[in-house]
């Protein structure tokens, strides 16, 4: 094969200006220039001319909770700890109404109990029958 040079294979020689994209460079970083410079002396006018006031207290930003229902931000995280509550209330003593004397057994004592008195039947015939069945 021979080494010839295919006259596609070679580049243009007149689309890029170094002139133009120099010229391109320097009014950019004039403008950069000329911008950070307009901005300084904006902050500094404004310092002078504006006060900023007392500090914020940092009790201020406390947002108040939207009204219910609220979206829930971990919903997986939360039903496990309704279900671990749940579950406490139901393999738990405790009072639900000690002023009236009522009190919650876990589930397993209370069938244990309901096994050893069984539960409560009517005793009799009702008074009025209910109507007639056809």
């Amino acid at each position: 094969m021979a080494s010839e040079h295919h006259p596609a294979g070679r580049h243009e020689m007149t689309d890029a200006s170094i002139s133009g994209l120099v010229k391109f460079g320097i009014s950019m970083a004039l403008l950069i220039f000329v911008v950070m410079v307009a901005m300084i002396w904006v902050f500094k006018y404004f310092s002078a001319t504006q006060q900023l006031g007392p500090p914020a207290s940092p009790f201020e930003e406390i947002q108040a909770l939207p009204p219910n229902p609220r979206l829930q931000v971990h919903p997986t995280l939360e039903l496990k700890e309704l279900l671990k509550g749940e579950r406490e209330k139901l393999n738990s003593y405790g009072w639900v109404d000690q002023k009236d004397g009522i009190v919650r057994i876990p589930i397993d004592r209370a069938m244990d109990l309901l096994l050893k008195k069984g539960l409560p039947a009517r005793t009799g015939t009702p008074e009025k029958p209910m109507g007639k069945v056809k």
